[in-house]
Parts: structure tokens; sequence; C-alpha cells
């Protein structure tokens, strides 16, 4: 339904007939004509929700290009039986050193350093003092794979860690906390890395970035949705926390004024997998769902929802 890559697309029209929803401009026309035949769905930032899956009734499985699959309706697409398939594992590692990369410009203002040399400044005095990780303690929303990734890169770092999640989680030396508000008090550094939806939207807000304090860092390479940016904005305007990495958005690609107004603010385009070879792997996997599930081999990486028993 949206353009994906050409290794996908390619791959898929090899193995299968592939309607192109991308190609076309009427695409309210396009589903009445090819709707009906859909046996399977290649998707990238594409709203799975039930008014679509209306309009497939013959749908077997979603197979989404990233690990976040918060635009899918996992469980209406359960409730009809319908396979989702997302791409773990192949973009932990990219991510996790992206996170690690944007905590360091903006703790050390590498940004700002670049630009104040190539405007000549540097030739006027010296660049000020800036901030720094020593001391610091980090707090991760989301020890999922891509957060204890970046625990195992920051803890070479030096680095004290605590977590945040709906459990405590046995296998890991890292301090629990069973409140987000709590942790964000207990740290100055809050690392985002949970999924989206509705559950976790603007969770962490006005009183989260409070307690992280003046000196506090936020770093958000999840969904957009979790940081209430107009919160956000204001904490950077007012001094209430230091500084913040984004590298996602509650409504990409807008990025609100407000936040880049922010000096102090490191600003990404949503690239943390953003690698050929991470986006290749990635396509492939999505190829790989389709392609294993059509040989009657089941799903490759199916989504906690999803109604398959291996």
């Amino acid at each position: 339904m949206r353009p994906m890559s050409p290794l996908v697309t390619e791959s898929l029209e090899r193995h299968f007939t592939v309607h192109r929803g991308d190609k076309v401009e009427d695409k309210e026309r396009f589903l009445d004509e090819v709707g009906p035949k859909i046996r399977g769905m290649a998707v990238s930032h594409v709203h799975v929700n039930d008014a679509l899956l209306d309009r497939l009734p013959k749908l077997e499985i979603v197979a989404n290009f990233g690990v976040g699959y918060d635009t899918i309706d996992a469980a209406a697409c359960g409730r009809r039986g319908v396979i989702v398939t997302n791409t773990p594992d192949v973009l932990t590692d990219e991510v996790a050193d992206l996170a690690v990369g944007l905590l360091l410009a903006t703790v050390r203002q590498i940004p700002q350093v670049d630009r104040y040399l190539r405007q000549g400044k540097w030739l006027e005095k010296p660049y000020p003092l800036t901030g720094t990780l020593r001391g610091r303690k980090v707090g991760i929303l989301g020890l999922g794979r891509i957060g204890r990734a970046i625990a195992h890169r920051l803890v070479a770092f030096g680095l004290p860690i605590a977590y945040h999640g709906r459990t405590k989680q046995a296998d890991v030396p890292y301090e629990y906390f069973p409140s987000l508000l709590e942790m964000a008090k207990a740290c100055d550094v809050l690392m985002v890395v949970a999924p989206g939806g509705p559950e976790t939207k603007n969770i962490v807000g006005r009183e989260v970035l409070e307690a992280l304090g003046p000196q506090g860092v936020l770093v958000n390479v999840a969904r957009g949705t979790l940081v209430d940016e107009d919160a956000l904005a204001a904490a950077l305007a007012d001094g209430t926390i230091q500084s913040a990495g984004l590298d996602v958005f509650a409504e990409e690609p807008k990025v609100p004024d407000a936040l880049i107004a922010q000096e102090h603010a490191v600003l990404l385009p949503h690239v943390g997998s953003a690698s050929v070879h991470t986006r290749n792997a990635m396509g492939q996997l999505v190829v790989d769902n389709l392609t294993s599930w059509f040989q009657g081999n089941g799903p490759v990486t199916p989504v906690a929802e999803t109604p398959w028993k291996a």
C-alpha cells in the first residue's frame, strides 16, 4: 500500500502475484478490484484496522517492515485469524548504536559544536564547556531487545543502569523501578525504548520531565507518541531539563516548531535502523515471513498477539 525497498518488491514478485497499491492513485477502486483476492500483505507504516480488513476477506498474513507494529491492530487481526509478523533482532544493534550516539551527541552537543566551527566562531573564541556522561545514571523505559542492547553498551561507558517496564526481569543485573516517575527521580538520563500505542501515549509528560531535573537528558528512539512533545518543548525552553535527543516524533515527518527552536535538542529524521545493511536484513525478513507462510512452514517472526502456535 506504500512504497517498499526494491529488495522486498523484487523478491516478492519472484514468488507471488504482487498488486502494488503504491502505484495507483485511486486506492478505493484498487481495493474494490483486488481486495477480495489478497492473501498476504507486505506493509510499512500502513494502518491495518478493521476497516481495511473488511476489504480483504481472504487475508491470511500481514508482514510488517519494522519491529514496531503500532499501526497494525494486531488484536483485530487475531480475531480474524490473520497472522501478523514483524522484523525483530535484525535491527537491534543498529538502533542501539544510534541511541548511544544520540546520547553522546546530545550531552556533548556534537551537532552544535560542528556548526560553531563551520560558522567560523572558533576563530573568535573556544566553544563553551559542555555536559558530560560522567556521574550520570541512565534509566531505560522498556528493557526489551533494544533496551538490553543499549544497556550493554552503556555499561561499557561505566554508567549505572536502571529500568522500568511492566514486570521485573530476573535475568538482568540492573535496578528495577515499578514506577516510571520514581525511576526518573533516581536518574538524570531517560532512554525511551518502549513500544508505542494507546497504553503508552504521552507516558513521558511534564511530571516525569520535572523528576529528571535540570541536568536531565531525554533520548527517544522508540515512538514519538510516548513523549508529550508540548511538555518537552516547554521543559527545554524553561530549563526543567537540560537537553533531549530525538529520533522519532508523534506526527512524522512533521516536527513541532517548538522543538526545532530548541538549540540544545538534537533531532534526527527517524534513522535508527536506516543503514543499507540493516534495512536489507529487515526487508529480507519480510519476504521470509511471507514465503515461509505460503510454503506451509508458518511465520518466521510472529508478534505476540498473533494466533499462531508452532
